[in-house]
């Protein structure tokens, strides 16, 4: 952990907040060296998934030539939220370090504990419902996939 990497996220942080962006920024390091590095554009590109660190995740994935991480690690000032946690997982960075806790967020109103409990729920007693539609094809997609000797596993 080099916390000049972290003392730089929180810094994107505040100077995002600064350019009326959200308070979130995240680097992505590889080698000691800063690859990436992603804040909170939700607003300013009216983009609900342009969370901090997938900000960084995408940009870091351009650069490296990938769409992994492995062997990098995620500097971030904030404890990810359920979304970002999910595309970190998917990315597998090496680690993650984040500076402030998802409950200093929740006391500024970034408030993600109702998703973690979505997330627990069935899918029809979600506040948003989530409803299977049964079809015989729903499958298909899946065998198609199954079936190609040619793809690359992810």
């Amino acid at each position: 952990m080099n916390p000049v990497f972290l003392k730089q996220a929180i810094e994107l942080a505040v100077e995002n907040v600064r350019r009326n962006g959200g308070p979130f920024a995240a680097l992505i390091v590889k080698d000691g060296v800063v690859v990436a590095t992603g804040a909170n554009r939700v607003t300013r590109d009216g983009d609900p998934t342009a969370h901090a660190e997938v900000v960084a995740i995408r940009e870091a994935c351009r650069v490296l030539g990938g769409f992994q991480l492995q062997g990098c690690d995620v500097y971030t000032s904030c404890e990810p939220c359920p979304m970002c946690l999910g595309a970190l997982y998917w990315a597998r960075p090496a680690r993650v370090y984040f500076a402030a806790t998802q409950a200093d967020a929740a006391a500024a109103g970034f408030d993600d504990a109702f998703i973690y409990k979505q997330i627990g729920m069935a899918p029809s007693e979600r506040d948003i419902p989530m409803i299977r539609v049964g079809d015989a094809a729903a499958t298909r997609p899946f065998e198609e996939w199954i079936g190609r000797t040619e793809k690359t596993e992810y």
